[in-house]
């Protein structure tokens, strides 16, 4: 993809200046290309020493121009923390400023077709990366995951949207492989310039879901997925005019003008860089999404019983809101119990856990987190037969018993139903 040149191209008005002034900083500030390269030894410092000038500069700005909240809430798992908010106000500003500086002291410039032209690349591949990584994960059924034990035994007006949506997708593998083979479908063809305009079709029709989906569930990636909708539409802005005789008034419209003819050496060289770069940016996260939900999911050692058990009898000195209701062990070394104490995670009006067997001791040691050093509490186990766990130990330094027994919970949601022939309104 390239911008259409013609005979008014080469001498812009000032407003088209002066947009692609403001859309080069900003979408520089946004998509960090920097950032792409941190993996690299020498790159990574750099890049470090960018974010660290980034996150001061966002701070500055906030304490004394954008006054998003007082104290800023850094990225984590939500795009959408108040720090990204005044990040997006950062970059805005220091567009809006640079834009007008730079109008001004290259005023004599009659266009920018190259930068337009490179700024284009740039951006291609920006929303192709994206495309490719979450794609593939979804392509593999990674991204999300069906609903387990734990999420089957929650009331269905407990979860929030986000959550909901989550196991809405991560439910039915064949849509997940088919929105992620969307996903990476646009991703390919905005790596080539000739499928580019139809690759940037794609990708603003994938994400335009993708925006919608977070928006109506509150999922928190809105201002990204926005932009990658809005960098799809920008992608398509240099055949604007083309488009626009084609589709809506059905007129001939001429080719793109042909790329350059590269010599052999350059075309080597361009294969070779675009192939580091898929490898790079799409493949290898999705080797390392995988080798951490393997680690995960890893079974743990020893055996414990999985599934979901009643609690027979509860023995502690504690008020009832703390009482244990019930208690699932998953597959992998989590869980989750019936229960408000908030020693364990509370997620949707239950405790969930992670924990670690040791079965030559016969203790079950539970964690907050997988990733935590040291245990909540750690609790002595027997198993009389497959059917039965007995727990006993102490929590907050109160004496505990709790006898488990497994119960044959039947969930609908966890069958593969699906029927051509429906008689009735299921």
């Amino acid at each position: 993809m390239q911008p259409a040149l013609s005979p008014s191209s080469f001498h812009w008005p000032l407003w088209r200046k002066w947009l692609f002034c403001f859309s080069c900083i900003y979408l520089l500030l946004f998509t960090s290309p920097l950032n792409w390269l941190g993996s690299v030894p020498v790159l990574g410092e750099v890049a470090g020493l960018y974010g660290a000038a980034e996150g001061w500069l966002v701070n500055l700005g906030n304490a004394h121009l954008f006054h998003v909240k007082d104290v800023l809430v850094p990225l984590n798992g939500s795009g959408d923390t108040s720090y990204g908010y005044a990040q997006l106000c950062l970059f805005a500003l220091a567009a809006t400023v640079g834009a007008c500086l730079w109008v001004l002291l290259d005023r004599r410039r009659p266009n920018y077709n190259r930068g337009y032209y490179w700024l284009l690349v740039l951006v291609r591949y920006f929303v192709a990366l994206n495309a490719l990584g979450y794609g593939i994960l979804k392509l593999f059924a990674l991204q999300m995951v069906p609903p387990p034990l734990s999420a089957l035994a929650t009331p269905l007006g407990d979860f929030l949207p986000m959550r909901f949506s989550w196991y809405f997708i991560g439910y039915s593998q064949p849509y997940q492989v088919f929105s992620g083979a969307a996903e990476v479908l646009a991703g390919v063809l905005l790596l080539w310039r000739r499928t580019s305009t139809l690759g940037a079709f794609v990708a603003a029709s994938v994400f335009l879901n993708v925006m919608m989906l977070n928006l109506c569930y509150d999922i928190p990636v809105k201002i990204f997925s926005i932009h990658l909708f809005a960098l799809s539409v920008f992608l398509l802005l240099g055949d604007a005019g083309r488009l626009f005789s084609f589709f809506v008034l059905n007129r001939p419209t001429p080719p793109a003008p042909a790329p350059p003819l590269l010599p052999w050496r350059w075309r080597v060289a361009q294969l070779t860089i675009k192939a580091v770069f898929i490898g790079v940016f799409a493949l290898l996260p999705l080797y390392q999404y995988a080798q951490g939900n393997a680690s995960a999911g890893a079974p743990a050692k020893g055996r414990l019983a999985t599934g979901f058990f009643e609690v027979e009898k509860f023995e502690a000195n504690v008020p009832d809101s703390l009482r244990w209701k019930d208690v699932i062990f998953e597959a992998n070394p989590t869980g989750s119990i019936l229960t408000a104490d908030t020693l364990l995670r509370q997620r949707y009006r239950r405790g969930y856990f992670a924990y670690t067997l040791d079965s030559a001791h016969h203790t079950i040691a539970f964690k907050k987190m997988a990733s935590d050093s040291l245990p909540l509490f750690t609790l002595r186990y027997a198993q009389p037969d497959t059917n039965h766990v007995l727990l006993r130990g102490k929590i907050r330094n109160d004496s505990v018993y709790v006898a488990l027994r497994r119960q044959k919970r039947h969930f609908q949601l966890a069958e593969r139903q699906f029927h051509w022939l429906s008689e009735a309104n299921r």
